[in-house]
Formats: structure tokens, sequence, C-alpha cells
């Protein structure tokens, strides 16, 4: 047969031209072929060659810039008329199939079209790319040219009566519609950019965005094909495999995503609500209108999105409908077609009924429908990333105003802030990628009954009745699931407080051989974590069973009831395997139902959370200015909350006090301008911290310009309030705070009220960045300033000691350094900065005396002397109260008296001699000169201070380092490889842990389960291929069989994942048991690293990795069992299956990396999102005494974007994957179908096995890209598991000794004894001795003083007792028995120490002195008393059940310091070890103490390491020691008359 152009049949009248050319149809579809044959010509040379010299792409570096007018439209038009030529073809192809000989002007014009269409895209992406207009010429030509033959074709078909009824005559006219739209899209550009027939044409700049190189996200300015298919992520996913994708890699976000722009937007949003009065509304129903306000738009788009792609689903189970239908007709009469201008044409009906033309556009209908929902999908995600960065920012800037008191007083917890950061945002944001599922659901399910309805009649309604009937069981599962979530969340963020408090108090617990308690207390709530975990695996069992198990019985039930209810039933495997397939798209909307109503719920809840943050109380200093009138008449309260009065100094004063005309009281004292030197001043100041009672009662001070102010005062009467009113953190009741600034200052345009303040806090904060960035504080590097404050500070020493300098990086809240290292860090920010006014919250609590007096000579007297700044100091430390300018002395929160040292002294001589009491100081002059002389002396002598403990940190530090980047360098070779391949061995460990026995029922239930479903649709399709009215009782009793089989089976698969979960959780109470055991461990491991093992870690292996098991093991064995019906329904499907398993296994092999590490990062980038939150709610008073709060806010939006990035990558990186997952399933769907047609029509397969082939064809696409999905979260989640393996692997202390416990006498150590032998101790095998060849002889109740410098070992020298440290030779024996044979347990519990840092747990006030509840009440109180706390407790509602907060933070650090004293007088040990235990206590209180201390343990031995040497001269004997020798051991009086003696220069120095 040979081929011809017209077709050569016998009549040849395809050649017949009587009736004039254009009467032909043959030479009609011949004319069509000129233009596209034009456009080729002349566009490959312009394509291939041209475009090698070309070279205008420089000056933007993406060629993604678009910017030719309808460049969309143009995209779209094109799409469309590739799918509408595509049809043209076939229809070309199908009617050429009932002419005798082959008619090639059918199909070949219509091919050439396809060609032409595809080639003008691409020269039109070339030419806006390079940005060369008038090129455009060409395409404009060939639009016209098509538009003018497609025209003359329709006219000459319409001409001739052909009308809609034959397909062809309505894709022509569809093509011709297109065509001149295309024209008029190309002549819309001319006359937008002008770049021909106009003289100037327009120029064109590119966004911003294109401009900047460093943005790399460019899904927002490809094109349409690029933008649905994420090609433009190829380069960066394959890049991922040559090296790790990391901050740089991903570059910056793009402007309109960045959170500062969406959080002006939100803002807009929130304004235009504002009422008329500008009262802010409140409640959750306006954080919502704002949302909506805000991101509607988008949501909307991508709502639009979902709607097209779920209606486009409904083109699967139609088409396998069709298919079948067409291959079960075994007559294929089809009645002939029309002819016309010599040439047949067919109707629609006939073009539709063709199986291979189904085959073709099912495969269109699923790509174009996984595109849809993918766009979908990308958009909901997206608005939902930028809507979590405007919320976090908008709870940033509510935190930079919130009153302090809110915090302190236990309002609002950092861990409530950072769990709305960290979950409530998220939420928000998972609700927005749900939210088009709400809108679509009802569609989808609405639209799946007609079309059942459609298929099998009454009886469809049937079977959906059994779905809605089952839906609120699911509902009643999933709301238990919730449940159980949340208790589960509870009791896990309940374990991680008590091990987070574990872990902070862990020297503490040890010392007092406590961890048992707490580590029974974390078992306990750990072990309800667990309970509530097995119900959730329950429940979350049934859920999948019923997930099964739903459209397995709506299936069965419809149809039974359709075979038996209409008696012509024809349950032909065309309908049943349609149905089928509405059944499964019927579930999911069901099955997500459940999860959609929950991400609901928890919007709605953290939108309430937010909307009640958001409408906490705001300071007061941010309002303007205003006067403050304080009500007269008597009904009023005295105390009302009156905004803080500020004066500018700009103004003119005397108009700012004319408002105060009322205040008749203030006005016998006209505030006026000769203060010129007063920086501060407070008038009839009332402050509280909460709207109960004043905290600060009638304070009236001033101070002064340019000079030392000091505050003192007893513990916790309101010295650091008083710092905190002046900065405006406390409620102000009533009175006025005067802020005068320098003139000299005052620049113009400056309103702020008060100007920067350099605060150090009294519990020192520290960033999380090196040592030099701390001190800095974002101001720039001076040199020799910074060289100056170090010195003051006495830093340097400390800084050599640092492995990198001033480099290091300290920790979380200063993790590495001491209380005092990092309290001088605190004061030399303050003295950093340049200030005019400077706060030092008593600075030296936790500092030795020398390190006091260099810090108060060359800091404060010399450094801020000099520059005139004024200081205002507060401090215990009385000595120092000559150098005062000014001194203010307070008492229970009121002012005692203010004046200078000689008023004081005339007007309140009583206090005076008090204070010189205390301060052990006959003669101010003798003491200065002896001050000065001894500190140049002794600073000169030994300022080298070895720490040996941080050395030792510092080698290990060191080593880890040298280990990691050796490890590096042979990690390069190994790196990639190992990131490539899937770590087997932590998932061997996962599921061995659970026993083999689990494995094997996991593996059998899931395989058993699988062959069921397979069997159960295999059966499905060979009855209705027989269907025989005599079978039909016999099936119906089938059905039934089958259904109980599959129930038993999933129960099964239910039981196993339940089983599964258990086994887990016992994996990890055995983590929690070993943990108590490490000393050294704590020391060296950041605290945060091993909370993460309890927190996230666990939380892994809890819920995530069950879940993805679960889900990778199913989409697995479908992938797989899809695959294998396939195969065996068409085996030549193997062969073409091959290049796609190729393809699958690259697309998977890069994602899996790339995923991997976009994860990571974007993990890695929330830490510190995180971080940044919680540590500027803990130091908020700084930042704000700084005026800091523009910076901060600024690293906000840093941290912000770069976690949007990663997240935004992370989810452009899975559509990339599913995109071409879908597509290659939706190829799988094409082979599959093409292929058993084919076999069907030629070797006549039974229609039956074609259904169930294409019913599982579909299938496969759904479950691919879960399946590596899965596996790419596998991996990342099993590193979880290896993380708890290794911390598994650490090596407890050893609990055990010689002696058993009941071996030890009961009383020991009754007398208290103790002698140490040839003592030496080290922190760690590896690192050098602390303690060298000690040897001392304690008498029982002698009272003993330790002093020396800091580092010289006398801490080391404590915990020896407790064996704390590794003694590796000598010994200590107390009461007679060697204290290392002793059951370490027993050894701890008999003896007391005080801690330097006080440390108390959150609970009771009973549960802090007693945790073992031993003793009686009347112990407490006695020891209460001994503490000096008996006052303050009695007040507590509650008294000794008072509730302490976390970390002790609602009593004074005096307080605390002397609760822990409290703490040892109950336990009645015969040996008590102070540890600088009196540090942070003003002296009156501390001399009480040691009165008491001597009194309540006089018959007792007292071990006590002193800071200020005075507290131990009354001491029996002194050791003092150097570099972890005793240098001097005898009693006080001896050594200080002993000239040389390094104590009594000791004590010289401390006078």
């Amino acid at each position: 047969m040979s081929l011809a152009f017209c077709g050569n049949d016998n009549n040849s009248a395809a050649y017949n031209v009587d009736a004039g050319v254009l009467n032909n149809g043959c030479f009609l579809d011949a004319l069509t072929v000129v233009p596209h044959v034009f456009l080729l010509f002349i566009t490959f040379p312009i394509l291939f060659i041209g475009w090698g010299s070309q070279s205008s792409k420089v000056h933007i570096h993406h060629s993604t810039w678009l910017h030719f007018p309808g460049h969309n439209l143009r995209w779209i038009l094109t799409f469309i008329l590739l799918f509408i030529i595509v049809c043209e073809i076939a229809e070309g192809i199908v009617s050429d199939g009932f002419n005798q000989s082959v008619h090639l002007h059918l199909y070949m014009p219509s091919c050439l079209a396809f060609m032409a269409a595809i080639t003008s895209i691409i020269f039109y992406h070339n030419i806006e790319t390079s940005n060369f207009p008038k090129l455009l010429m060409t395409l404009l030509i060939y639009w016209v040219l098509a538009f003018v033959s497609k025209t003359i074709k329709f006219a000459k078909y319409t001409e001739h009566g052909i009308g809609l009824r034959q397909l062809r005559f309505g894709i022509t006219g569809l093509l011709t519609l297109l065509y001149g739209l295309l024209l008029a899209v190309e002549i819309n550009v001319i006359l937008k950019r002008r770049y021909m027939c106009f003289a100037h044409p327009t120029e064109v700049k590119p966004p911003e965005d294109l401009q900047d190189l460093g943005v790399r996200f460019l899904q927002p300015f490809v094109n349409l094909l690029s933008k649905s298919t994420y090609w433009w992520m190829n380069t960066f996913i394959t890049a991922a495999h040559r090296r790790p994708i990391d901050l740089k890699v991903i570059g910056k976000l793009p402007i309109a995503m960045r959170a500062l722009t969406n959080y002006l937007k939100l803002r807009e949003a929130f304004e235009a609500q504002k009422r008329p009065q500008g009262i802010q509304p409140q409640g959750p129903k306006w954080i919502w209108t704002a949302l909506r306000q805000a991101f509607g738009k988008p949501l909307l788009l991508s709502i639009t999105y979902r709607f097209m792609a779920d209606l486009l689903g409904f083109a699967g189970p139609l088409c396998i409908s069709g298919i079948v239908h067409h291959l079960s007709k075994e007559n294929h009469t089809i009645q002939p077609p029309v002819k016309h201008l010599g040439i047949y044409f067919i109707s629609s009906q006939e073009f539709l009924a063709n199986a291979y033309v189904l085959a073709v556009l099912l495969f269109f209908a699923l790509l174009l429908q996984r595109t849809f929902l993918q766009a979908s999908y990308y958009v909901a995600i997206e608005t939902g990333i930028n809507l979590r960065g405007a919320i976090q920012t908008k709870i940033f800037n509510k935190i930079m105003r919130l009153c302090t008191s809110n915090m302190s007083m236990g309002g609002m917890t950092v861990g409530q802030i950072c769990n709305l950061v960290a979950i409530d945002t998220n939420q928000l944001m998972w609700f927005f990628f749900l939210c088009p599922n709400l809108f679509a659901m009802p569609v989808q399910i609405i639209v799946g009954v007609i079309l059942l309805y459609y298929l099998l009649g009454i009886s469809a309604l049937i079977g959906a009745t059994v779905i809605t009937l089952l839906a609120p069981v699911q509902y009643f599962v999933a709301t238990k699931l919730s449940d159980a979530q949340k208790s589960t969340l509870e009791y896990s963020s309940e374990r991680l407080k008590k091990t987070n408090e574990l872990m902070r108090g862990i020297k503490l617990l040890k010392l007092y051989a406590w961890e048992h308690i707490f580590c029974s207390s974390v078992e306990e709530t750990r072990r309800k974590e667990l309970t509530s975990l097995q119900t959730f695996a329950l429940y979350t069992s049934i859920s999948i069973f019923m997930n099964t198990a739903i459209p397995i019985a709506a299936v069965l039930v419809t149809f039974v009831a359709h075979v038996h209810l209409s008696d012509d039933a024809d349950l032909s495997p065309a309908v049943a395997f349609a149905s089928l397939s509405l059944f499964h798209i019927l579930v999911t909307p069901l099955f997500l139902l459940s999860s959609v109503v929950r991400s609901t719920v928890k919007a709605l809840v953290s939108v309430q959370k937010l909307s009640e943050f958001f409408s906490c109380d705001e300071i007061g200093g941010e309002q303007e200015p205003r006067a403050t009138v304080l009500p007269n008449s008597s009904n009023h309260n005295k105390y009302q909350a009156l905004p803080l009065k500020v004066v500018n100094r700009k103004r003119p004063v005397r108009d700012d006090w004319n408002s105060f005309a009322l205040q008749s009281e203030q006005e016998d004292e006209p505030l006026a301008v000769e203060d010129e030197d007063i920086c501060i001043k407070i008038t009839n100041g009332y402050f509280s911290w909460t709207d109960g009672t004043p905290t600060l009662s009638n304070v009236n001070i001033k101070i002064p310009f340019g000079q030392l102010t000091m505050i003192v005062g007893q513990v916790g009467c309101g010295k650091s309030s008083l710092l905190l009113a002046a900065l405006g953190e406390m409620q102000k009741i009533s009175g006025t705070v005067i802020w005068n600034r320098l003139p000299t200052l005052d620049d113009e345009g400056n309103e702020r009220k008060r100007g920067a303040v350099a605060y150090a806090s009294q519990k020192p904060w520290l960033l999380n960045t090196t040592l030099a960035e701390n001190i800095t504080f974002e101001m720039p590097l001076i040199k020799q300033r910074y060289r100056a404050v170090i010195e003051a500070c006495s830093l340097q020493p400390d800084i050599d000691i640092l492995p990198q300098g001033d480099q290091t990086e300290i920790g979380e809240r200063g993790i590495i350094l001491s209380g005092g290292q990092r309290q001088r860090i605190g004061v030399a920010r303050a003295l950093y900065q340049a200030t005019n006014v400077v706060f030092l919250d008593d600075p030296f609590s936790a500092l030795d005396i020398h390190l006091s007096d260099h810090l108060m000579q060359e800091g404060i007297l010399k450094l801020l002397r000099e520059e005139k700044r004024t200081v205002v100091l507060v401090t215990h430390k009385l000595q120092y109260l000559p150098h005062a300018d000014w001194i203010i002395a307070m008492k229970d929160g009121s002012i005692q008296t203010e004046g200078t040292l000689k008023d004081i002294q005339n007007s309140q001589p009583e206090l005076f001699e008090q204070w010189k009491t205390l301060m052990h100081r006959q003669d101010k002059e003798f003491e200065k000169e002896t001050v000065d002389e001894n500190m140049t002396v002794l600073e000169r002598k030994n300022l080298r201070r070895a720490m040996y403990s941080r050395e030792a940190l510092k080698t290990e530090e060191e080593e880890e380092e040298q280990s990691v980047e050796s490890d590096e360098e042979d990690n390069l070779s190994r790196v990639m490889r190992h990131r490539a391949t899937i770590p087997w061995r932590s998932c061997g460990t996962y599921l061995s842990s659970a026993g083999l026995l689990l494995l094997l029922l996991l593996l059998l239930s899931q395989l058993l389960k699988h062959s069921l479903l397979v069997a159960i649709d295999y059966w499905l399709a060979h009855w209705t291929s027989k269907v025989i009215t005599a079978k039909i009782d016999a099936a119906a009793h089938n059905c039934s069989l089958v259904q109980v089989k599959i129930a038993d089976l999933t129960m099964l698969c239910g039981f196993l994942l339940y089983e599964k979960k258990w086994l887990l959780a016992k994996f990890d109470i055995r983590l929690n048991s070993s943990h108590l055991s490490f000393p050294r461990f704590f020391e060296t491991t950041p605290l945060a690293s091993i909370l993460n093992r309890f927190s996230s870690d666990t939380n892994t292996i809890d819920q995530h990795i069950p879940a993805t098991l679960e889900c990778l093991s199913r989409s697995t064995l479908l992938c797989v069992s899809a695959l294998g019906v396939i195969s065996y329904v068409t085996p030549v499907f193997l062969i073409v299956v091959i290049p796609l398993a190729i393809a699958c296994y690259f697309i998977q092999k890069y994602f899996r990396v790339a995923s991997k590490d976009l994860q990571q990062l974007e993990d890695s980038t929330q830490l510190p999102l995180l971080s940044h939150f919680s540590e500027t709610v803990e130091g908020l008073t700084t930042i704000r005494a700084f005026r800091y709060e523009p910076r901060f806010r600024q690293r906000l939006l840093e941290f912000t974007d770069a976690n949007n990035m990663a997240s935004l990558f992370l989810t452009a990186a899975n559509r990339w994957l599913e995109v071409r997952m879908e597509y290659i399933g939706a190829c799988i769907v094409l082979i599959a179908a093409v292929a058993s047609i084919t076999n069907s029509l030629y070797n006549h397969l039974s229609t039956g096995l074609v259904g169930l082939g294409l019913t599982y064809a579909l299938m496969v696409s759904n479950y691919l890209n879960w399946m590596v999905r899965n596996l790419a979260d596998m991996e990342v989640q099993l590193g979880a598991v290896k993380k708890i393996k290794a911390l598994l692997k650490t090596e407890p202390e050893n609990y055990e000794g010689l002696l058993s416990a009941s071996q030890v006498p009961e009383g020991w150590p009754q007398q208290g004894k103790i002698q140490i032998q040839n003592l030496s101790v080290r922190y760690d095998s590896t690192l050098k001795p602390v303690l060298k060849h000690v040897n001392a002889h304690i008498s029982p109740g002698q009272k003993v003083g330790i002093c020396g410098r800091t580092g010289s070992g006398k801490s080391s020298f404590s915990l020896a007792f407790f064996r704390m440290v590794d003694t590796f030779e000598g010994r200590i024996i107390i009461d007679d028995i060697d204290i290392a044979k002793l059951p370490l347990q027993t050894l701890r519990s008999r003896f007391s120490i005080i801690l330097q840092d006080p440390f108390l747990f959150s609970g009771t006030i009973r549960f802090n002195l007693d945790p073992e509840m031993k003793a009686t009440d009347s112990m407490l109180w006695e020891a209460l008393e001994i503490a000096q706390l008996k006052p303050v407790v009695k007040t507590l509602p509650g008294g000794l059940d008072a509730i302490i907060t976390e970390g002790g933070e609602n009593f004074s650090q005096g307080q605390r310091q002397l609760f822990c004293l409290a703490r040892a007088f109950v336990r009645k040990s015969s040996i008590l070890i102070m540890d600088e235990a009196t540090a942070s206590i003003d002296m009156a209180t501390e001399s009480i103490l040691q009165k008491v201390v001597m009194t309540a343990f006089a018959d007792r031995t007292v071990v006590t390491i002193a800071h200020r040497v005075h507290t131990i001269l009354n001491a029996d004997l002194v050791i003092v020691m150097k570099r972890g020798v005793i240098l001097e051991f005898d009693k006080p009086e001896v050594l200080l008359n002993q000239e040389d003696s390094v104590f009594a220069s000791f004590v010289r120095a401390d006078k």
C-alpha cells in the first residue's frame, strides 16, 4: 500500500478540483502546511546557529527575566493549542482508519503544526530571556499566516454544510480562534514595548530581585512551564550531590517573600480594622480577619487550582470505564462516517468511543491533574510560610514592648513565648496548607456520588450511605487520636521540664545523692507518656484499618445491592472498576477529614493564644509624654497606673510644667532648670510589679550627672527594683520620673524620652555569640577601648584560657563560664558602651575580693569617672562607700536616706556606725594606701590564674576539634558517597530493638495484607467478566467471606503497629536510667544537646518513625503489587518499565540527598531563630535599657528569612520530586493502557483483567512519590536513633562500693574527723591533676576556712569529698573509713554542701528543702529560722507549701542562697561544706549567718571556701591554696602574725 499525501483510492476523488481548488479537502489541508513550514525554516537557523554568538545576557544574571507583556497568556494559549493539535492528529488517524489507503493529509499537517507550535514557544522564550524583541517579527508573520489559512479552511467547511456534529469542524474552529488570540497577544507586545513602528522603544528594567545575585529562589520569576514542573530546580538538586546545601547555596529570599514585607502587609490589615477612636479590637476574630485580608488572595488561587485538580481526578475512573466498555463490546459496529469534500468526517461520539483515544486522554488528564494539584500545594505552602514569617515578626515586636512584670510574675514564661513561636505559628502555617482541602472535600464528595449514581443507579447511594455512616466513627477515632496526642504532649512536656531541671541541677543532685528521686519521677512521667502513646498507637491502627476497610465494605455492599436490586443488573467490568476507583477517590477526603478538622481546631486554639498574647500589658514608656494628674479625691485609689512621666529637655521646661497646676503639693518647689546637674529625678514614686501593693513606695531621689551614686541596703529591700523603676520597666502607680539629657548631646530631632543606658543586670545576660561580640554588643570594635575594658574587668587571663580566645562562642546562656566570669563580661559590656549613664546592679556579687577591687579601681573609678559618665552602682560591699559621690540607702522598699557619706555621718550617725562596724574600718586614709599598694603588688605578683577545670575543658575541646578536623579531611572523599546511602545500620538497630518475633510478624502481616487486597480485586475482575445470574447468590456469599478475612487481617496490622511502638518505648526507658550516671559528661556536653536527645530525638522515635515506617512499607508494597498485577495482565509492560525504573532511581537518588540537606538546614535555621526569641525575652530589660530594639528586630528578620528560605526550597524540592514521579506514573498508566488494549484486541485478554490492570496503574502514580518522600524522611529520622544509641554508650558512674550499704555504720560519720593523705585529684583520666599531693588533718568539730585565688583548686577540694572527681592517688579517711570503699549513694547522702550557684527546683518550699520527705515541719521551720528566712516564708500563701517557680525566679538571688543554706541545715550531717556560699548576700545578713553557722554547727566539722577572707577570720584552721597545692595550713592568728604570709596579704587587701 503506497503512501500518498491525498491517498490513492481507486476513484481518486481526492484529486478532483473541478469545483475549484479551494473546494478540495486535501488542498485545504495542504494549504495549512505553508505557515508551519515557513516558521520551521526561519527559526531553526536562528535557534541553532545565531544563539551561539549571542551574548546580550550580561546585564541580568538569571536568564529568567520575563518582561514581554501577555507572557503568561501566551504560554496558556500555547498549551491549549498543543492539546487541540494532538486531538486533531488523533482525529485524523481515527478517521483515516475508514479509508482503504493511507491519507497523509488527514494528520500530517497537524503533526507539522505541533512541531511549529513547540518551536514558536521555544523561540519566544529565547528571545525574551536574551531581550531581542525585534526577532518577534517572525512570530507575527507566522500567526498571521496560520490564522488566514485556518480561517479559509473553516469558511469552506461552513460553506459545505459541515456542522458541529462533525468533530473536525469544531477543532478547526477552535484552532482559528487560538491563532487569532495569539496574533492579538503578539500585536499587544508591539504596542506596549514599541520595538518596531515606533521611534523610541520603551525602556524596561529588570526587577530588583533579579539584579541581586544573591536571590536564588526563582519560582516567582520563571516561565509557566518551569513554574509548573519546577524545571529551574534541576541544577540546584543535582548540584546537591556535588556539594552539600548550606545557607550560601540557597541565597536570599525574593523581596515579596521576606518577613518584613509580609509583616507590613499584616500590619496594614490590622490597622485597617482599628476603630475610629483608634482602639485596638481584641479577640481571635480580629486576627482571623487580618489574616484573611493579608493572605486571602493567594489562598483563593490555591483553592481554585485544587478544584481543577479534583475535577480532573474523576477523568481516571470515567476513562477506565470507557476503555473497558469499548473492549467488552464484541461487535465493533459504528455507523459509517460522513463524506464531504472527498474526505471522511467522524462525530465526537465515535472519536471518544475509541479505546486508544481514551488512553491518551487519560494520560493528558493525569498530567494536568497532577500539575494543578502540585501548584495548589505549592501556593498554599508558600502562603503559609509567608504568614509564619509575618506572625513571628509581629510576636517579636510585641515582646519588645512587653511589661517585664508579666515575665517575672509568671504571667508569661519564656517557654510559653517560645511555644508561640515554635508551635503556634507552625500550627497556623499547617492550617493554611490544609485549607484548600476544607473547600475541595465537599465538591469531591458531591461529584463522586453523582458519578456513582450515574454508573450504578440507586445502589450507589446505598454504598455512599455506608461511607457516610462510618464517617462519624472515623471522626470519633480521630478525636480520640488527637486526645491521645494531647495527653502524650502534656506528659512529654512535663517529662522535659523535669529532665531540664534535673540536668540543670545535676551537680547538686549528685552531691546530695538525690538523683534517684528525680530520676524515678522522670521515669514515672515517661511511663504515663508511654501509656498514652500506646493508646495513640491503638487508635492509629484502628484508623488505618478503617481507611482500608471502608472502601472495601462500601464497594461490596454496593455490588451486592446492585445485583439484588436491579433484575437486568449489568455488573460489567466497566461499571465495576469505574465504581471501585470512584470509591477510592471518595475515601480520600474522608481520610483527610480527620486531619483537617484536627488542624483547624489547633489553628483556632493557636489564634486564641496569640490574641491573648497580643493583648498583654505593654510597657508605659512608649506613649507620648503626658503630664500626670494625681487624683486628689479620696474615693480614687491612690495607686492608679499612670503612664511614665518623662520630660524632654529640648522643650522649654516651663511649658511642660504648666500642666501641673493641679498638683498643688508639688508646686511649692518648682522643678526648675537649676537641676542642671541632676540626671534622673524621681519624685513621690510608687512602683509595683503587679497590680497589687507597691514594691517601692514614696521614692524621692536625685541622681547627679557625671558622678558615682551607690545604692545600698539589705537583701530584698528593692535596690534592683529601683534601677528598673528608673528605666521605666516597673508599673508606675504615681509620681514622676524625669530624665535630663546633657545639653551637649541634645542633637536636633531626637525625640527619645531617655538616652540609652548601659545596664549590667544582677543575673548576667549573655548572647549566644563570641565573647568579643558579647562585650562590644553590636558596637564597632575600637581596639584600644576594648583592651582597657578587658583589663579593667581582668578578663585577659580568662580569655587566654579559652580555646579560641575572645572569639570563643560562649554557649547558650554562657554555659561554659563560671558565674564570676559571666558577671564580669556583663560589666565589661556596660563599660564598653558609649552611653552617658551606666547602671551596674551588684556587679561584685560573684567576684572575689581582688577582682572586685580591681574592677572598682580600674573600671568604675578610672574608666567611667574619666569619661564623666553618670554611674549608679548597687552593691553590698560597704567598703567602697567612701568612693561614692552620692549614696542612697534603702530599707524595705523605700528610701532610708540619701546624700554624701559626710551628710549621712552627720544626719544618721547610728546608720553610719553600723556601716563602719560592717566595713571593719578604722581609718579610711590608711585603708586607701594599703589597698593601692597591695593591689599593685598583688596584681603584678600573681594575676596568672590557672583554671584547671577549664583548662581541662579546653584540652578536651581541642582534642574533639582535632578529631573532627581530621575526620573532615578523610570525609570529603567519603562524605559524598555516604550522603547518598541510606543508614541501614540505624534502621537495623531500630527494628531489632523490638525483638525478632515482632519484626517477623510485622513483615508477615504487611505481606499478607497486600496479597489479600490484590486477591480481592483479582476476584472482582474474574467475577465481573463472567457475570451469570446463576452465580449471583454464590457471589454474595463470597463477598461476606472476603470481608471477614480482610477485617481479621487489618486488625492484625493494627496490633502490630501497637506492639512496635510499645517496644520503642522500652528502648527509651533504658535511656533515662542510664542517664543519671556520668559526672564529667555534663560539664563537657552542652546542655542543649543532651536535652535534644530527650526532646526532639525521643519524640521522633516515639511518633514519627513508626508512622513513616508504616507509610513507607505500605506505599512500597502497593507499588510492587501494582506493578506485579500490570505485568501479569500484560507481560510486555515489563520491557517498557525498565527505562522508567532507571529514571525513577536517579530522581530519588538526587532528591534524597537534597531533601536531607534541606531538612537539616530547615532545622538548623530554626534553632537560632528560637534561641534569638528566648534570648531576647531573657534580656528584655537590658535590650530596652540599651535602646537596642531595632538591632534585635533586624537580627530577627535575618533569622526568619533564613528559616523561611530553607522551608521554601524544601517545599519546592518536594514539588519537584512529586511532579516528576506523577509524570512517570502517568507514563505507566499510558503504557499499561495501550499494552492491555492491544493485548485485549488481538489476544482476547478478558476485559475484567484490563480493568484490573488500569485501576492498579492509577494507584501506582499515587504511591510512587510517597515511597520516595518517606524514604527521604526515614533517612533523616533515623539520625535520632543513631544519636540516642550514642548517648546510651556513655559510661555510668560506678555506684557500687567495696562495702555494701548495710555494712556502713548507721550514724557515720559521727564525729567528723577528716584525714587527707597524699591526695591527688583530676577531672578526667586524660587531664592534668587539679590537686597535687595534698595532706591535711581536721579534728572533729573544727571550723576550717579554705582560701586562694580563683582556680587554685578550692572547689575541687570540696568535690573530692563526694568523689565527684577522679581521685587517682592518695585517700580521704573520715571517721576511720576510706571513702573510696563506700557506695556512692551512701557516701553522698551523709554530707551536706552549699554550692556557689544557688539552685532551686520548681515545686513547693518543702520539696526544695527535703525532697526525700524525711523531715518534720518543725525541723524545716527551724532550718528556715537559722537561714533568716522564717519571716519571708511565713508571709507567703501556703507557708511551707508555697510554690517556687522555675529556677526560683520569684526570690532574689540572696534569698535563693539562703534557701540553699536552709537545705543544708535540714540534713543534720556532721560535716558541712560551704563553697563560697555567701557571695551574693549583703554583709549584714552574712555576719548574722556566720554567727548562726558557728552556733548551729558548734559540734560539727565545717569546711568553708571563702571569697571574702574576713568571713574565715574566726575559723579554727585556715588552708591557703595555690595551683592545687596547700601553701599554708595553720590557725588564722598564727598566719596573721607572719608578715610574709599569703593569708595576711589577703586579709589586708580585704579590709
